[in-house]
């Protein structure tokens, strides 16, 4: 399973229906085509990938016998004649399941599915799903994208099907969302149908739910992806309330909504909720009215940037809130009554930035102690460095710095291959307090909130007041920059782990506040995420040009091309 930069459209799987009587081919109608779905190979008589046909009539939804494969039974079934199947296969738990070809049959709930495409090409990998038995064994299944028609329409979560037939291939290592090593997988002559049988009792769903701890420990490894559980600190920054409205439009745009959550007393933890996951989150959020306060996300990656932990979801990712299932119903009745708990401050991930000199910070880096930090400190701007530039041409979405193709932009982390630059800040400024000196490097939006101007705007300006149609042209450092040199501000700036490396001995700018500025709350995991995405060293020869082919500025005309 990949479910990286997967779309995730629909809910639902099903299962055949096998029992053990004789078995009479009909051609006529009588059969619903829902009841029994079956997949032919091209190439085999009569073979239809796409076609679902009535082929059987059923008896009660415990005794139908289904024809073992395709053979001359099923040239028998075309004429109209009655023919009894081929004797089925030993009824499998989960557990029981083997690798390679497998001629019994499984009963399950399909949990959830999802559709699997390539990051890159959007090509369909195939359908992933989630299945469950009664002895409450949860097991990966998987239909080839040449099938997804025709059973894909069929599926739907929380249904319980019987499956004859199958293969049993090897898990992946990479984003399994099951233990068993084993994956169901639909093979030529799969037959699925629905399951009916009110005497056997599947259980509803499963999670995996791990603690921060166990987290922390899976982090880049590209293993498992558990579940978590906790209760909401903030939601994109903000702390949840029935006035709390969340930008849509703007999730739109970045496909990201970002929640702090905290389980029990353990430390804060960044929960990135993408696409699906985030549109969903807004949706039982808005339900609730602003009053969700405990939530389980389902196949979660965690990650680091920049040293800082996070949670990330996945196409296959589930969200419930408060109410929902009976384990958010458990925390919730916890939280109450434990209320102090959800408004104790331990966070290490949100955070007021520590107030210290410049050389507190130098100082700081040099310790072996040190870890990833955010400082506040006072400093006025003696220089704007330059020969490093002061921009660069970033992913519109995403603000990584765009990749120039033969006659496009690219973006590495959104994985296109074609999007819009638009020029952001990346300036290097030499700056000094009453004892000591360094140099800080601005990035995106605190570049905007030293000059009082987007890099785009300048960058366009420059352009059209010289009228210069040459991309490649290299953009002076704007008077808007030029023009803070004297100027005292208040710096948030961040020790990353750059600077932890020895790597680097230039502090990156997370804020800028005027001197009478109430202090700010930030949030570490953005700023080193945005460090560490942006490589921070690598632009000065490309950050100087207006960039390549395609780009257009906010704002602005597009740039001509010969």
């Amino acid at each position: 399973m990949k479910p990286t930069g997967v779309k995730e459209s629909l809910t639902s799987a099903n299962e055949p229906t096998v029992p053990s009587g004789p078995v009479k081919i009909v051609g006529q109608p009588g059969v619903a085509s829902d009841q029994l779905i079956s997949s032919k190979p091209e190439g085999l008589p009569g073979a239809n990938s796409k076609a679902i046909k009535p082929i059987l009539k059923r008896g009660s939804s415990s005794d139908v016998n289904i024809a073992g494969g395709w053979n001359g039974s099923a040239s028998a079934a075309a004429k109209g004649k009655s023919i009894v199947a081929d004797e089925v296969g030993n009824v499998l738990t989960f557990k029981e399941v083997t690798l390679g070809p497998n001629d019994g049959e499984v009963r399950f709930r399909l949990i959830h599915f999802w559709e699997a495409t390539n990051p890159i090409t959007k090509t369909l990998i195939g359908i992933e799903m989630l299945l469950i038995d009664e002895e409450e064994t949860v097991i990966q299944g998987f239909i080839p994208p040449g099938r997804c028609d025709t059973y894909l329409r069929h599926l739907k979560a929380g249904a319980t099907y019987r499956l004859t037939r199958f293969f049993g291939s090897q898990s992946k290592n990479m984003y399994s969302v099951a233990d068993p090593s084993v994956t169901i997988s639909f093979s030529w002559n799969s037959v699925l149908s629905e399951f009916k049988d009110s005497t056997v009792c599947f259980p509803v769903d499963r999670f995996r739910v791990h603690s921060q701890k166990e987290f922390e420990a899976a982090a880049d490894k590209r293993g498992d992806l558990y579940d978590y559980i906790g209760h909401i600190k903030l939601v994109n920054g903000e702390v949840p309330n029935d006035k709390l409205l969340i930008d849509e439009a703007g999730i739109a745009v970045t496909r990201r909504l970002e929640l702090h959550v905290q389980t029990h007393d353990d430390p804060v933890v960044k929960l990135n909720l993408w696409d699906k996951a985030a549109f969903e989150f807004c949706a039982k959020f808005k339900a609730s009215g602003g009053t969700a306060s405990v939530i389980l996300v389902t196949t979660l990656n965690p990650k680091r940037f920049g040293g800082v932990f996070s949670l990330s979801s996945t196409t296959a990712s589930r969200v419930f809130i408060d109410l929902d299932i009976q384990e958010t119903r458990s925390y919730l009745s916890w939280l109450e009554s434990n209320f102090e708990v959800a408004n104790r401050v331990n966070a290490t991930v949100v955070t007021k930035p520590e107030p210290a000199t410049l050389g507190d910070i130098l100082a700081y880096m040099k310790q072996a102690s040190a870890k990833v930090a955010l400082f506040q400190c006072t400093a006025t701007i003696d220089d704007i460095v330059h020969g490093a530039g002061w921009y660069y041409i970033g992913c519109r979405v995403c603000h990584t710095k765009a990749i120039k193709g033969a006659t496009t932009l690219m973006c590495k982390k959104c994985g296109k291959n074609e999007i819009q630059g638009v020029p952001l800040y990346h300036s290097k400024l030499s700056v000094y307090d009453h004892k000591d000196q360094a140099v800080f490097v601005l990035l995106g939006d605190a570049g905007e909130e030293l000059t009082g101007k987007k890099a785009a705007e300048l960058v366009d300006n420059y352009y059209e007041a010289k009228e210069i149609e040459d991309e490649d042209h290299i953009v002076p450092v704007p008077q808007a920059l030029i023009g803070t040199i004297g100027q005292t501000r208040k710096f948030v700036v961040m020790v990353s782990a750059y600077n932890l490396s020895g790597k680097s001995q230039t502090l990156t700018v997370t804020k800028v506040l005027h001197l009478d500025t109430e202090d700010p709350v930030v949030n570490i995991g953005d700023a080193a995420e945005e460090a560490t995405a942006k490589g921070r060293e690598d632009h000065a020869e490309e950050s100087v040009k207006r960039g390549g082919v395609g780009i257009e500025g906010e704002g602005a005309k597009r740039t001509k091309h010969g």
